[in-house]
């Protein structure tokens, strides 16, 4: 085997790219990097029913997006290619040939049904429910005979029924599988095709990899790669067995723990270099408290051996304060960057900004800065910088603008405003004490229903400084709007989300 680092993402194209996948594959570019070794992207489309280019787009969209790159791959080619399975069939048909013809693998002419009646009964003994081997020893003249009836066989591997299979792994250390209780698996299909078996220990030796760094899911099945390793004289690569990722219920991840396809977590409004901060985290620490780590701190400090057995806990709430500390140190014109496309898309601002307008919307982006934790979150909860549009919350009209006195506190705000010779954070700050004072209230009884009157909600930054962003006369048209719903009792439904970042 070579000295150098060779690691592998092996994805199927056949759904949305899981967390899971993005988090192996975000191992084995770490595991590289560190070691100064080569990524290989090879596509598993060997499921030829449920592989569809469009799942194919959506892996390389999920890694480009979190920014894992590979040095071979189907779409810029390398020396060990194709990097397609479904292009490498005459390379597992030579495999197997060579299998069946040193007595290493055999045809079997069972059907999905008699193999799961012949389980079910092994079950009802309390047996492991294993394929039984009932191919393994036909003559040739009954294989003749199945064929008479039209039965096309599959390719079952000869296992090791005696002894023990030890797999080496880099975190779990030695597994020790009974080969007694594993039956003879598939590794190539009536249609074909291999299975990931087959495939995955073809493919893995013909690329050169080194070093296997997947889910703990796979353990069990490195005891039949070994052996089929062994079977046709390949070098064992070492395997390490990525812990499991749960939900904070502590059961599998699933959707009810919410987005778990990396797209929709793109589509949430995080960051990326959040988010690989955030799956690095996931089964493996750097050895201290930090959890804030450039991407560049991560691949210096990563390990193998500073993983974790234990399965990980995907802790959404963590992930969306990590998102937030990530924009919270972004300077504010780097951020216009990432939350302008979001106001474009949600129709609040126009996609080509003059200088001046842009100025406009880093001091806004800058004000919302420190409590928002999505990208999201401007389109919704700063939607009043953009447009009077804007539902008034439950909670605002609850609170403030259903008091009788509300109408006269946003009447006294509209003058008060109009008679300012300036419009800036200062002018505005005094204009509103001095009604509180001359009103004998405290300030907060004239803030609140102002917020609650030019946004619509009843928290946010700084009122002074996000009234000082928005244009005077849209501010005492806004005032004198909710002032006359409020003494006509005619305020606009609120929806049941009473929003916040």
């Amino acid at each position: 085997m070579s000295d150098q680092v060779r690691t592998r993402f092996a994805p199927s194209p056949t759904g949305s790219m899981h967390v899971g996948n993005a988090h192996t594959a975000l191992f084995n570019w770490l595991f590289a990097r560190k070691h100064g070794g080569t990524v290989v992207l090879r596509i598993e489309d060997t499921d030829e029913l449920r592989s569809t280019p469009e799942a194919l787009d959506v892996i390389y969209g999920g890694l480009t997006w979190l920014g894992i790159d590979w040095d071979e791959g189907p779409d810029i080619g390398g020396p060990c290619g194709p990097y397609v399975q479904s292009e490498r069939l005459e390379r597992y048909q030579e495999a197997v040939n060579t299998l069946v013809g040193e007595g290493k693998a055999y045809p079997c002419y069972c059907t999905p049904e008699e193999v799961e009646e012949r389980r079910q009964i092994m079950r009802a003994k309390g047996l492991p429910p294993k394929y039984d081997g009932k191919c393994s020893s036909l003559t040739e003249q009954e294989r003749e005979a199945l064929e008479a009836e039209g039965r096309e066989p599959c390719i079952r591997f000869a296992m090791k029924h005696t002894g023990n299979t030890v797999v080496n792994d880099r975190i779990h250390g030695d597994v020790v599988y009974d080969n007694s209780l594993c039956g003879d698996p598939v590794i190539l299909k009536q249609s074909g095709f291999p299975t990931y078996h087959l495939a995955v220990v073809v493919d893995d030796d013909a690329m050169r990899i080194t070093h296997i760094i997947r889910g703990a899911g796979h353990l069990p099945n490195t005891q039949t790669h070994l052996q089929l390793q062994e079977a046709l004289g390949i070098p064992h690569p070492e395997y390490a067995h990525l812990p499991l990722i749960l939900g904070e219920d502590r059961t599998k991840l699933s959707k009810r723990h919410g987005a778990v396809s990396i797209t929709e977590y793109q589509d949430l409004g995080y960051l990326p270099e959040a988010m690989f901060n955030f799956l690095s985290l996931l089964g493996w620490s750097p050895g201290d408290e930090r959890e804030i780590l450039s991407r560049d701190e991560i691949v210096s400090l990563f390990s193998l051996a500073s993983c974790n057995k234990a399965p990980s806990v995907f802790d959404l709430k963590k992930a969306e304060w990590m998102n937030g500390e990530y924009m919270k140190q972004m300077e504010p014109g780097q951020l216009v960057g990432r939350v302008h496309p979001w106001l474009v898309e949600a129709g609040l601002i126009e996609e080509e900004l003059t200088p001046e307008r842009r100025e406009w919307l880093v001091k806004v982006v800058e004000l919302m800065q420190e409590r928002a934790k999505l990208l999201s979150t401007y389109p919704t909860w700063a939607r009043y910088f953009f447009t009077a549009d804007y539902e008034y919350e439950n909670r605002a009209r609850s609170k403030w603008l259903d008091k009788e006195s509300t109408p006269d506190v946003l009447d006294r705000l509209t003058a008060a405003f109009e008679a300012l010779d300036e419009w800036h954070v200062q002018t505005i700050e005094v204009a509103v004490r001095g009604i509180a004072e001359e009103t004998g209230v405290s300030a907060g009884k004239i803030i609140h229903p102002c917020r609650a009157a030019v946004t619509g909600t009843t928290i946010g930054p700084s009122l002074f400084h996000l009234l000082a962003l928005l244009d005077r006369d849209d501010v005492l048209a806004r005032l004198r709007r909710t002032a006359e719903l409020s003494r006509q009792g005619k305020l606009a439904p609120a929806t049941d989300n009473d929003g916040g970042a």
